[in-house]
């Protein structure tokens, strides 16, 4: 059943007026693939020069921060890591709280396991503590086979985060979540705990990258069920645009509604 939602590219009760951060999704919000949505660099700018800031929020953990640095760069854009904040830096993050020490055994791709090794991270193959899964590209039976071992074992089960599919230009290819789906059918668990959106784990984290209430930060994204639903659920404000995945019919059938629509985050600047 559709109920309402908010008018698209309006802000009424100047909610952005009242944000001084932005925790922007990537593909599908600002980018798709290689390629800048429409106006989404002036955007950048416009919340700069308005004196706020922003950071680039992502549940994507096959790619660590510095390979966005780099695809950014070559898209025009010059910004650090400090701009960017990922579901693997939040396992790490959730890991050193709550796993300090232990051993894990990471189902992921080398730039993640560089990421984790560089963090302190313990990486065990054979006789772990904790098992993570990621969105691994490099992922072989022979991993799936290890990995299901430890599940059925019984060890804690961590993800990165939930994602069945990761948009590219092609197309989509299996993400996070399908793994998780192959590693229930064999090993007959999910995961015991799943950091990235909109899970409220990479919150947490992400407020201790960006030291600014939750109240003033707005996620900014073009999926439902992980950016919406990570702002609404967690304290922020939620913005869905409408240039990646979801359609704003959509929004009127979602349980998850968001504070703002907008077309694109071009629309959003006037607001600003």
């Amino acid at each position: 059943m559709q109920t309402n939602i908010p008018n698209v590219n309006e802000d009424p009760a100047g909610i952005l007026s009242r944000v001084t951060c932005f925790a922007l999704d990537m593909d599908g919000t600002i980018y798709l693939g290689e390629r800048w949505i429409d106006g989404a660099k002036a955007f950048l700018e416009r919340i700069e020069v308005s004196g706020r800031t922003y950071v680039f929020l992502t549940n994507n953990s096959s790619k660590n921060a510095a390979v966005y640095v780099e695809k950014l760069e070559r898209m025009g854009l010059v910004v650090g890591e400090e701009k960017i904040v990922t579901s693997g830096q939040a396992t790490i993050y959730y890991l050193k709280r709550h796993f300090p020490g232990k051993k894990v055994f990471l189902l992921g791709n080398m730039l993640l396991r560089e990421e984790f090794l560089q963090a302190g991270i313990v990486l065990e193959e054979d006789n772990p503590d904790v098992v993570v899964t990621a969105f691994d590209t490099s992922l072989d039976y022979k991993k799936m086979c290890r990995v299901c071992d430890f599940v059925r074992a019984g060890l804690p089960y961590l993800a990165t985060h939930p994602d069945y599919n990761c948009p590219t230009e092609d197309g989509f290819i299996p993400d996070a979540g399908a793994i998780h789906a192959f590693i229930h059918a064999s090993a007959f668990r999910y995961p015991d705990r799943v950091i990235g959106k909109p899970n409220g784990d990479i919150i947490d984290y992400l407020t201790t990258r960006v030291n600014t209430e939750r109240s003033c930060i707005a996620m900014v994204g073009d999926r439902l069920y992980t950016d919406i639903a990570a702002g609404r659920n967690h304290g922020l404000q939620s913005v869905l645009v409408l240039s990646g995945e979801a359609s704003l019919e959509d929004a009127q059938n979602s349980e998850v509604k968001p504070h703002l629509i907008f077309s694109s985050v071009r629309e959003m600047i006037p607001f600003l």
